[in-house]
């Protein structure tokens, strides 16, 4: 299937008159479409950052958790006045009450914030996604201007893990979420630069493979922290994040080394022996021969930065590109908006996970093994099923079992349970094919701006996820409730834009344009022709 998706695109180039110039997408794909054994491992081992990325979303639902406490014994003082049934100890009397686990376990003991209000227990967690947020509006068009792919993914990875390495020190609550906010900046183009780079390595034929080994990657690291908060249940949180980050170093420097940048950015950059330099490397890998006039190909279709909307005007002339265009701002807003509700159940489900009654770490498990089914599911749907009317059901299924999770009585702790689990599992899906069907919407050239717009809108979701999480400890419908709510009604966004499944992708807004310009006439012929 695969091959035959490839055919009509080398069929088109052949038959296209002399007078047109070839696509990149077309030059790139005659370089680099045979895929080889390397080529594809290498690809794997940029898609493995998602691993990194999943571990720092999701450590504050072990790090900022509020322990388990119990009463004292009976020959302790003031235990008359303490009542296992209690539902806080902030009304119990000093003494009579302790913290089942060490209190270095968690911030919230530490630092004593059980009785400080749902407010600062949520800061650490909003000041990630606050830092997200604006780390995704302020940095989000560098990866297609004047960094690239390859030295935006080094600068956020090792940022995010310097961050982390400083946050073993924070000394209180406030230095705490600073410097988690910090560490939300920069880790908010590590998805995305890792999505663009490492399917733009490879060939067409094997980029939703590419794509799908990454939201696989995503669910080991997500897997990866129930085994870290257990291994340290009785020692310090500020183990979890040298155990996070000091790997992540080391994989930064990894990158640096043996990454190459994307062929295809440099080629819209009008970089073009730099391009050729990277498409060697690769097709070396593939064991092929590449000389000065293997590359002749590339004088017809190198892009230059002027007409890439990239250049000029600074690091915002992408967003400006997309900005005087009514068709990308429609495309745009709609696929932020369907991101922003699958944010608050994607990013929200597991932080509100203690409140279901049942064991912490298996809970979070479950959340996490759901992302390796819902990654095969992804990869389904990618290759068999239109983009659009798959995100529209899953965001439906997901609101659903939110809001059937709110309904169950909170006695039925397994029921929840599974409503629960597979809220998160339709919403990660959802996650996972709307990502790619936001590269898809989007050319080259605004490529990486677009796909760090919707993950950004998808953080904005999570930003209250924390706080809501921490109502619904009272009534579930402030968290599971709201959380339905949002996902269902913005996942009809989606119905509005265009079917990509099975489409080449476009790398100038001027190219893109003179697409949407043919459908427009090809629909209009067909109507005045019944």
């Amino acid at each position: 299937m695969a091959n035959a998706a490839t055919a009509p695109l080398l069929t088109r180039s052949q038959e296209a008159p002399a007078s047109k110039e070839p696509s990149i997408d077309d030059v790139i794909e005659m370089y680099i479409g045979a895929t080889g054994v390397m080529q594809l491992l290498k690809a794997v081992f940029v898609a493995f950052a998602w691993a990194f990325d999943a571990q720092q979303v999701f450590i504050s639902a072990f790090t900022d958790a509020e322990p388990r406490w119990h009463c004292l014994t009976a020959a302790s003082a003031g235990n008359a006045s303490c009542s296992p049934a209690a539902v806080s100890p902030c009304d119990l009397p000093p003494g009579s009450w302790a913290w089942d686990r060490p209190a270095v376990a968690s911030v919230v003991s530490e630092w004593a914030l059980n009785c400080a209000g749902p407010a600062l227990v949520s800061l650490p967690a909003s000041s990630f996604f606050a830092g997200c947020l604006a780390g995704g509006f302020l940095l989000t068009t560098l990866a297609d201007s004047l960094l690239g792919r390859k030295k935006m993914l080094l600068v956020s990875l090792a940022s995010t893990s310097i961050a982390g390495v400083l946050t073993v020190f924070a000394p209180n609550i406030w230095a705490y979420a600073a410097l988690r906010l910090v560490s939300g900046f920069f880790r908010s183009m590590v998805g995305t630069c890792t999505l663009v780079l490492s399917t733009e390595l490879v060939g067409k034929r094997w980029r939703d493979t590419v794509n799908v080994t990454g939201f696989f990657c995503f669910a080991v690291g997500f897997l990866s922290l129930p085994a870290l908060a257990y291994a340290f249940r009785d020692a310090s949180w500020r183990n979890l994040y040298v155990w996070t980050s000091v790997p992540c170093i080391c994989y930064s420097v990894l990158v640096y080394f043996l990454v190459q940048e994307s062929p295809r950015w440099l080629l819209v950059r009008g970089r073009k022996q730099d391009a050729m330099e990277g498409l060697r490397q690769i097709m070396s890998l593939n064991g092929s021969c590449a000389t000065a006039t293997s590359f002749s190909m590339l004088d017809a279709c190198v892009v230059h930065e002027d007409n890439a909307g990239a250049s000029g005007e600074g690091v915002f002339a992408a967003l400006q590109a997309m900005s005087g265009r009514r068709w990308a701002l429609r495309r745009l807003a709609a696929i932020m908006a369907t991101s922003f509700g699958v944010g608050m159940v994607s990013l929200g489900m597991p932080l509100n996970v203690g409140s279901l009654g049942s064991n912490l770490y298996l809970s979070v498990t479950y959340n996490a093994l759901a992302e390796l089914p819902s990654a095969v599911l992804a990869w389904l749907l990618i290759r068999r099923a239109n983009r659009r009317s798959s995100v529209v059901a899953l965001t439906t299924a997901a609101g659903a079992c939110s809001l059937a999770c709110a309904a169950v009585p909170r006695g039925a702790a397994a029921a929840r349970m599974a409503a629960e689990v597979l809220s998160f599992f339709a919403a990660c899906t959802a996650f996972d094919v709307m990502l790619v069907y936001s590269t898809e919407l989007f050319p080259t050239s605004v490529r990486n701006s677009a796909v760090g717009l919707v993950r950004q809108a998808l953080v904005l979701g999570g930003v209250a996820a924390p706080v809501l999480a921490a109502l619904g400890r009272e009534r579930s419908f402030w968290s599971f409730g709201v959380f339905g709510v949002a996902i269902g009604c913005c996942g009809l966004f989606v119905a509005s834009l265009p079917e990509t499944r099975g489409k080449s992708m476009s790398d100038t807004m001027a190219e893109e344009e003179e697409r949407n310009d043919g459908a427009v006439a090809s629909c209009t012929g067909a109507t005045a022709g019944r």
